[in-house]
């Protein structure tokens, strides 16, 4: 039955070239993602500590290496066609460790879909009425599943329905915040807070997106072209991080707190609840869209059963409700910052094993001949590549030089490139992928 559930799009192997998909299509998801509430909070947390000019190089710093593992990482999914916890099979982890990555996705994920439900319930409920917070959680995270479960092409659709009047509605709640600030005047002010350096606020930037990154695979997979991953990343980085940060910076100038998304909603009331419910939608169709992917490559690997995406992500939507409705998924904010924290290494791996060590490039390369299976076999266990990653999560999370993320991400590439060269970089065992036989289910 749960084969017939929604679109499986292909998670247990590769997306064919036929059903892949133009770059606008792809790039505009990508904005969506990028342009969110969020992202504001993060230009008014620099825009109190920093000049708008300080601020501005630390998003172009932050962003150069967001959107250069993004893009190196996108590769990966483009030209293998599968997603992150899939692919990461032959990248260095193998089948236990792809799924130990999956586990770990699909729990963040799921946790973040939760938080943005609470938050989109709060926003209804001041904006509509008529039922309680609790059932208005229950009612958008339901419409979001609903979206999910048919997967990337109604995923699109909501793309272009949601991230154009989002971006009007934005621009006009900072035109009428900013009414009565020149904009010449607020450009030269003074950071209305504590400093911080561009080195923090860069890390902030690069630290906030990882987790992205790593999981790019998932939407490039769609992609036709290493041009198209490379066009869409730029454009929707780009105008995400630049039109929604600074504009964050500029209205905590203006209102001298970083707490300037109260103040946006409240200046230009139903305005703002909207252009919060519409930030959460886009958001969370991917949140929960990559942590049912997780989850369907964790199952594979662990329980030896090929479940249909489609039916993954309407029992995963539920779940994230009725957390979001029984208002308890806030105390698990701590728990999934720092499982955020572990995101960087795996990409660092990633890339180490993709790009310079190969290990396992041949599998790849003789199985995609056909552009539908995935290798018929992985290794079960890289030891070496669950060192380096348990080594460079702990060195970026407590040694306090540097961007923390960063540190951790070539760390991990600069130890899985030694270990591949001395030969340390070897699998244990052998795993039998299910289905590469065969046709995928799409």
């Amino acid at each position: 039955m749960s084969r017939h559930i929604g679109a499986d799009d292909f998670a247990a192997g590769r997306i064919p070239r036929e059903r892949r998909h133009g770059w606008l299509s792809v790039a505009m998801q990508r904005f969506g993602t990028m342009s969110s509430l969020p992202l504001f909070l993060l230009g008014s947390t620099l825009g109190v500590g920093m000049t708008f000019w300080e601020a501005f190089w630390a998003f172009v710093c932050g962003s150069v290496v967001f959107e250069l593992i993004t893009i190196l990482v996108g590769v990966l999914g483009v030209r293998e066609g599968m997603s992150t916890s899939m692919i990461a099979r032959w990248a260095g982890f193998g089948k236990g460790g792809a799924s130990l990555i999956g586990l770990i996705i699909g729990i963040s994920l799921i946790g973040w879909f939760g938080v943005q439900t609470q938050i989109s319930a709060q926003g209804l409920t001041q904006l509509l009425g008529g039922l309680p917070e609790w059932a208005w959680s229950l009612v958008f995270g339901l419409v979001v599943t609903l979206i999910v479960v048919f997967g990337f092409n109604s995923m699109a659709w909501t793309a272009y329905l949601t991230v154009p009047p989002f971006v009007i509605l934005v621009g006009w709640a900072i035109a009428s915040t900013l009414t009565d600030h020149p904009l010449a005047a607020l450009v030269a002010s003074p950071a209305p807070g504590p400093a911080m350096s561009v080195a923090q606020g860069a890390g902030l930037v690069a630290g906030g997106t990882m987790l992205t990154a790593v999981i790019t695979c998932d939407m490039t997979r769609f992609n036709r072209t290493v041009g198209d991953v490379v066009k869409q990343t730029v454009l929707g980085i780009t105008l995400g991080e630049f039109f929604i940060g600074l504009s964050g910076v500029l209205l905590a100038h203006a209102t001298r707190t970083e707490n300037v998304v109260v103040i946006v909603l409240s200046a230009v009331g139903w305005i703002g609840v909207l252009v919060t419910v519409l930030s959460a939608l886009k958001i969370n169709d991917w949140n929960l869209y990559s942590a049912s992917l997780g989850f369907v490559i964790f199952a594979d690997a662990v329980f030896g059963r090929k479940v249909h995406r489609g039916a993954v992500a309407l029992a995963m939507g539920v779940v994230g409700s009725v957390l979001a409705a029984a208002n308890v998924i806030g105390s698990f904010a701590t728990f999934l910052t720092l499982l955020g924290d572990t995101f960087s290494p795996v990409a660092g791996i990633m890339l180490a094993e993709y790009f310079v060590v190969r290990t396992w490039r041949d599998d790849l390369r003789q199985s995609g001949a056909d552009e539908t299976r995935a290798p018929g076999h992985a290794p079960v266990w890289v030891p070496a590549s669950l060192l380096i990653w348990l080594a460079s999560t702990l060195v970026g999370m407590f040694v306090p030089i540097g961007i923390g993320t960063v540190n951790a991400l070539v760390l991990a590439f600069v130890l899985y490139v030694a270990a591949g060269r001395l030969g340390w970089v070897r699998g244990v065992g052998v795993a039998v992928t299910e289905g590469a036989d065969r046709a995928p289910v799409s």
